[in-house]
């Protein structure tokens, strides 16, 4: 007896979407639909494994489809895994493994990008509704005896019944609402499945119906042989592009790929793309990620995270091994020897492809430096055996770069000036930041190049970064900076002595008023046009990295700071030389606050900031 089941809120939202919104890509529906029939054969594969009996007599894997014109009828039939009564349920009418909460927060408005989504969230099922008005579901699940049907219009409920199923595996009726005549036609059917699924493992079968002395049948419309499993030399670009698509849903063209057959002690088929932009879910770390690995030609695993590192989440593709069991398990691939050699092998590939770029194609590898350098960083820390390969493949923003461009570290030590020993950098929240540091002062003064990190990963990174090429690298924030070495000026060392002496009064009174606020209050050698600055010890953890410990919730007690200030400047005369103790009380909560500003950071009362401002810029008027 048919029972009447209600979607899912997000589900009958959803349905509306498919239904009013995706009409300039309506293709997409029999992509996941064959898409869907080939992970369910997939998924019988893997299991009949353990299990033969499922296959019951028929190992011959196969998707079908079939045009019934008179009944306005496309059918997309498979004989793999199938679904039981509550698959059924969980898969098609609720949103436990659809994704849709996820997919309808990432839509955008742009009907052609948001149909790309459609395969990324795992909600592919529902775009059979983009052109029919009704969608029958027939399946069974190998090894049981009963089936289950499964219809709906779309309009916020579904129906769900016991039948009787001859075959395994799941039959998709879509009655195809008026004017979507184009999916009743061969000749359109054949296009969309050339288009997507050329390369699926498993042959794509199109009915042919009886004409005359043709009898009819079934037309292999796909070549059915892995595409990673054929001779490159036999492989168009567009071939591997039409796959890039089908494994990463990315309607644009990959930035480029590798393909490769390893023999010997290990045989294996690697094809690993390189995104052109990062995808959606680069920065979630909830989200499943890694590539897809088969064994002898049977697929295993989507997301197999331990074939490459975190690092280098971004890279698409497959792997397919004749050395790993058929049975491998994601718990047996942490510690398997041959996954251990096929991920250092394909780390390195990875990372070669990606110095090739550098080396052969900077507009190209500028491309990718914008949409994956702060991932690329991750790797200094995570990957030390690979560290010198990553730390070429990095990319910095300069006090002497124009725009975007970026230089290397190589680059870096090749214009250092004369007589400079380290490497200096400046971290900060973004790069309008960075060049406005007063810390940049005395360098912009003696021409000397500072590396500017705005990434978040940059503070991580450079901590296991403590030199390149024999330098140190030396932050513009950290310690007490003396540039006198840079410039011959045996004066030099006379009159910072006497400009401490100067100001030894000032320094005093300043240290007296601030209290807490500061570790201590000294003349500073790195500024030339700002009164003050913030600086930390040399082994003290910097501002921007507490700051960000805090954005992230961390409890951070935080270091006090040093405040330095800039002799030469006006302000600092007038401190000098007035008497008046609320006014050097002011001008003293001013130069700290000032300082606290101009490194992108918060005031803890700005309210007390403005009063003391107003107070001040009144006065001197």
């Amino acid at each position: 007896m048919a029972e009447t089941r209600e979607f899912q809120a997000e589900v009958k939202q959803l349905l509306h979407l498919m239904i009013h919104s995706m009409y300039s890509n309506k293709e997409v529906f029999l992509r996941e639909l064959i898409s869907n029939a080939s992970d369910a054969t997939d998924k019988l594969r893997f299991e009949a494994l353990k299990d033969p009996a499922l296959l019951e007599g028929d190992a011959e894997y196969k998707v079908e489809i079939e045009v019934r014109k008179d009944a306005r009828e496309l059918i997309i039939r498979d004989n793999g895994i199938g679904m039981s009564e509550q698959e059924v349920i969980e898969n098609l009418g609720t949103i436990a493994n659809s994704g849709t909460r996820k997919y309808l927060e990432a839509l955008s408005g742009d009907e052609k990008k948001d149909s790309q989504l459609i395969g990324q969230f795992g909600v592919g099922f529902y775009s059979s509704f983009i052109v029919a008005d009704q969608v029958t579901v027939n399946t069974r699940r190998a090894g049981q005896e009963q089936g289950v049907r499964w219809v709906s219009a779309g309009e916020g409920d579904y129906t769900i019944e016991p039948v009787d199923k001859a075959t395994r595996g799941t039959e998709i009726v879509l009655h195809l609402r008026d004017g979507e005549d184009e999916f009743l036609e061969h000749t359109r059917l054949r296009h969309v499945i050339h288009k997507y699924s050329e390369h699926l493992s498993l042959p794509v079968r199109l009915h042919r119906p009886a004409d005359g002395e043709d009898e009819g049948g079934y037309d292999t419309v796909n070549q059915g042989t892995a595409l990673w499993a054929r001779p490159k030399a036999d492989v168009k670009d567009e071939e591997y592009h039409d796959l890039y698509r089908q494994l990463s849903y990315d309607p644009e063209p990959p930035l480029t790929w590798s393909h490769n057959k390893v023999e010997g002690n290990l045989e294996y088929s690697s094809l690993l793309y390189i995104p052109a932009k990062p995808p959606f879910d680069l920065w979630d770390r909830d989200s499943r990620r890694g590539l897809k690995l088969y064994v002898q030609r049977v697929f295993i695993m989507d997301d197999a995270e331990k074939l490459l590192p975190s690092y280098l989440r971004f890279v698409r593709g497959v792997i397919d091994s004749n050395d790993l069991p058929l049975n491998v398990s994601r718990e047996l691939l942490q510690s398997h020897r041959v996954i251990d050699k096929i991920r250092a092998a394909s780390i390195k590939r990875v990372l070669s492809v990606l110095g090739d770029l550098a080396k052969n194609d900077a507009d190209k590898f500028a491309r990718f430096y914008d949409a994956f350098g702060p991932v690329i960083k991750e790797g200094v820390v995570e990957d030390p055996d690979n560290r010198d390969k990553i730390i070429d493949l990095l990319r910095f923003h300069t006090t002497r770069t124009e725009g975007q461009a970026r230089i290397s570290l190589r680059d870096y030590v090749e214009r250092m000036a004369k007589g400079q020993e380290d490497i200096y950098y400046l971290t900060a929240e973004n790069l309008t930041t960075a060049k406005a540091s007063p810390h940049l002062e005395a360098f912009a003064k003696r021409d000397i190049e500072v590396l500017l990190l705005t990434d978040r990963v940059d503070e991580w990174m450079v901590n296991a970064l403590p030199e390149f090429d024999g330098k140190t690298l030396k932050s513009v924030v950290r310690g007490d900076v003396d540039l006198g070495k840079l410039i011959e000026d045996p004066q030099a060392e006379g009159e910072k002595a006497r400009v401490e002496a100067l100001y030894k009064d000032v320094i005093e009174r300043v240290q007296g008023v601030l209290g807490e606020r500061v570790e201590s209050v000294r003349v500073s050698q790195r500024l030339t046009e700002s009164p003050s600055c913030l600086v930390v010890a040399d082994n003290a953890m910097s501002r921007h990295l507490e700051q960000l410990l805090r954005q992230a919730g961390e409890a951070i007690p935080g270091n006090k700071p040093i405040l330095e200030i800039n002799p030469d400047h006006p302000m600092m005369t007038r401190m000098r030389e007035t008497l008046d103790d609320d006014e050097f009380e002011d001008l003293s909560h001013l130069l700290f606050e000032q300082a606290v500003l101009a490194e992108g950071s918060q005031l803890d009362d700005p309210a007390s900031f403005v009063k003391r401002l107003n107070r001040l810029v009144f006065k001197g008027a």
